[in-house]
């Protein structure tokens, strides 16, 4: 039987995630520590290429990813980021597109699941029943998702939603629209709303919509109505379409509603004004989930059993030109 990862981490005292490390990007990995671990690999017998010996267990040497929708700009460097991380690891990557819909999501995992070792859901549709009974099935890492004994990958907008909460009370705004497009069980809406009262801002919520551009062409027009300057809208997409409706409509941004977006995709920084928006880094998001999934795998074959991990991403403010002052009345 081959060797697995998980027997050279703890034949050399460290996590599966150093000994990926020291034979993938060995420079982030302390000079000792990555001897120790080529010591423990070259006792064992261990091979660093997870394809192959994939390969020779009937595996397929594929990680598959599940992502809500696949024309979201913030979704192809991630894409793309996995990919180059998992080649790194001697996996290749196949990519399916949910399109927000648990039938669709059950038709992609039923599609791709014969073909990878294991998968990656994005946001996931599914029931927490379902999911359990797939990660009974098949090592499985949720994202922006949480259901307890499945390993997750958090993104924890805390720091970033704090940041622009202050932001927009330093420009003086009171009063704020936030247009939600997430389903309850991600429950970003509450955690906004938590975060402005904190700082006594007053927020409106509109919604739940769809997190499409759309959303935000059609939520743009109620803004005004609520009397509010500033505006934080659930991802980019929907922040720009907010900026293009605001523009046919005549109203001025930054110089009447102010504009906030999630994501700090490349279209943020080319809109028109420049959109101020909350990052999620995608390339640690890629490169953590794809790590997890392929730890995932490793425990599996290795029969081990604990407490599902959990990795959380942070995310951060960046200013830009669709935030100033408020209005004065």
């Amino acid at each position: 039987m081959a060797v697995t990862i998980r027997e050279v981490a703890s034949a050399a005292g460290v996590s599966v995630s150093t000994v990926s490390r020291a034979f993938t990007a060995p420079d982030q990995v302390q000079p000792r520590t990555r001897q120790r671990i080529l010591d423990a690999a070259a006792k064992l017998g261990y091979s660093p290429n997870p394809a192959a010996r994939s390969l020779r267990g009937g595996g397929t040497g594929t990680l598959g990813l599940i992502v809500p929708d696949i024309a979201n700009p913030f979704f192809p460097p991630i894409v793309k980021a996995m990919q180059a991380r998992a080649r790194r690891l001697g996996y290749t990557v196949l990519v399916a597109d949910s399109d927000e819909r648990e039938a669709d999501e059950l038709e992609a995992i039923a599609a791709v699941s014969k073909r990878v070792d294991g998968l990656v859901l994005w946001a996931s549709t599914l029931t927490e029943d379902r999911l359990r009974e797939l990660s009974d099935r098949m090592p499985v890492v949720v994202v922006n998702r949480h259901v307890p004994g499945i390993p997750e990958v958090r993104i924890s907008l805390s720091a970033g939603i704090t940041q622009t909460v202050e932001h927009l009370r330093a420009y003086g705004h009171r009063r704020c629209v936030f247009i939600n497009a997430s389903r309850a069980e991600l429950s970003r809406g509450k955690s906004i709303q938590e975060s402005f009262e904190a700082l006594d801002l007053s927020l409106v919520e509109l919604g739940p919509y769809e997190p499409r551009f759309e959303t935000g062409v059609h939520a743009a027009t109620l803004v005004g109505a609520h009397g509010a300057t500033a505006v934080i809208a659930h991802n980019d997409l929907v922040a720009l379409g907010v900026l293009h409706q605001l523009s046919n409509l005549g109203v001025s941004v930054p110089g009447e509603v102010s504009v906030v977006g999630i994501d700090d995709t490349l279209l943020a920084s080319v809109s028109t004004p420049g959109l101020t928006t909350i990052r999620i880094d995608p390339e640690e998001i890629a490169t953590r989930a794809g790590d997890l999934l392929i730890e995932t795998i490793a425990g599996r074959a290795g029969g081990a059993a604990g407490a599902a991990p959990c990795v959380e991403i942070g995310s951060r403010l960046v200013p830009r030109a669709s935030t100033g002052p408020a209005p004065t009345l």
